[in-house]
């Protein structure tokens, strides 16, 4: 199986700091990939040079193949890539179903469209309807996002980024703020998500990443130090004296 994400020794520096030191990663169909370090540990600055938020000072970002390292975010999307944020950027008046609808309507790119059928509408409506369900918000189609729980309120992210079909997704701390009572129903959500959908995740809950991950990298000082099978990265002694030791 080719890899759908490969990450070649990818440098980042600001002025004098260096942020990510030739990060090489590679992400299969159906990886679960946790990205773990301590803060400052260059984790977001890495998903924001994948993403195309940053371009990297040096090395090159492979999608299915194909050389992104040049392209804008958009394009990436456009390619497959998906991305969920540390805090949420919600419109809070608007109706959870509407903002998915908006994301379907963008990826089918008839956004700015005036002659939209009534078959496009009601495919749309379908299909926002369905997503949420699967991802236990069904019953929440109507309510501004605004009036929800904070975890629900990540679901309804998460929501917005499978509506564009991604085959890889990146999670930056999807557990973020979340109360611990709302935790289950976020990872119920994340246990439900397509078995070939790549994941690199963000985290700083050991539990979640010990759960979810098959593969764990760990980033310190902008350096992978260790790629492996959780339970490898557990009993590596670089690992618990850089990280997990603390």
């Amino acid at each position: 199986m080719n890899d759908i994400l490969r990450l070649d020794e990818l440098d980042r520096r600001f002025g004098g700091l260096h942020v990510t030191r030739k990060v090489s990663l590679s992400l299969r169909p159906g990886d679960r990939l946790a990205l773990i370090g301590p803060n400052g540990a260059g984790k977001t600055t890495l998903v924001n040079q994948i993403s195309g938020v940053l371009p990297p000072s040096s090395g090159r970002i492979f999608l299915d193949g194909t050389d992104v390292t040049a392209l804008p975010q958009a394009e990436r999307v456009r390619r497959g890539l998906a991305r969920t944020f540390q805090i949420t950027t919600l419109a809070p008046h608007l109706p959870v179903q509407r903002q998915v609808e908006l994301a379907l309507f963008e990826r089918e790119q008839l956004a700015n469209s005036m002659w939209r059928s009534v078959d496009a509408h009601v495919s749309v409506r379908e299909e926002a309807l369905k997503l949420l369900d699967s991802l236990g918000l069904g019953h929440r189609a109507a309510t501004p996002t605004g009036r929800l729980a904070y975890g629900e309120q990540r679901l309804v992210e998460l929501a917005l980024a499978l509506a564009l079909r991604p085959r890889v997704l990146l999670l930056d701390e999807p557990m973020a703020g979340v109360p611990k009572a709302d935790g289950p129903i976020l990872l119920a959500a994340l246990d439900r998500l397509p078995a070939d959908l790549a994941l690199l995740i963000i985290e700083h809950d050991m539990d979640l990443v010990f759960r979810m991950a098959t593969r764990i990298a760990v980033l310190v000082q902008g350096e992978v130090i260790a790629d492996g099978t959780p339970a490898a990265i557990r009993d590596d002694p670089r690992v618990k004296a850089a990280y997990l030791g603390h």
